[in-house]
């Protein structure tokens, strides 16, 4: 009968381990994967929501004031990057206004935004179905760029290489009705001044 000897032994359990510890880290950031696209779907929404809550009430021709909508929806202060959410940053979050035509579904005012949360108010007071009266706030998860009513959807990006998943993360809508739009308190809505 021959005996293996300890160096053989040894050499076994470094291949049987090798072995193990693959298929071990292979599950374990495979399931740690899943769980982070689980969370950027659901933060996603809540992304939205808080957007859609600061831009209902924030000054629509205030660039400043959106850029600080958007970073305060992914809970910053500054520009960047969702946390341990990447690639979804501040620059991702797409404000849309829309109108209501009397005949149709909500259409997005695009580039005939009015001049001013009070030139809202005196088109919106003169006639509720025009182009350029805001009555709805859409924010979505988008690719950055592209045209206004286009809505491209963010790839989601693996933390690891080893179980690679290709789908894209959900736009996460949000609409709710227009309210001040940054429109100051007792600034009269006519255009008489009264």
């Amino acid at each position: 009968m021959t005996r293996q000897t300890p160096t053989r032994q040894r050499g076994v359990a470094a291949v049987e381990f090798a072995v193990v510890a693959v298929i071990f880290f292979m599950l374990f950031f495979g399931i740690v994967d899943i769980l982070r696209a689980l969370y950027i779907c659901n933060i996603l929404q809540e992304v939205t929501r808080r957007a859609t809550a600061l831009a209902v009430n924030t000054d629509f021709s205030d660039a400043a004031a959106m850029e600080r909508v958007r970073r305060q929806a992914v809970f910053r202060t500054t520009p960047g990057m969702l946390v341990f959410a990447e690639p979804i940053s501040d620059a991702h979050v797409k404000i849309d206004y829309l109108h209501i035509p009397a005949t149709a579904n909500p259409v997005s005012l695009g580039a005939t935004l009015p001049a001013s949360p009070q030139q809202n108010r005196i088109n919106c007071t003169s006639n509720p179905n025009a182009a350029n009266c805001i009555q709805l706030v859409r924010v979505r998860i988008c690719l950055p760029g592209g045209a206004s009513d286009v809505c491209d959807p963010v790839p989601y990006q693996s933390i690891t290489s080893f179980v690679p998943f290709s789908f894209a993360l959900p736009t996460a809508t949000t609409i709710a009705r227009a309210e001040t739009l940054g429109m100051p308190p007792g600034v009269p809505g006519t255009a008489g001044g009264g």
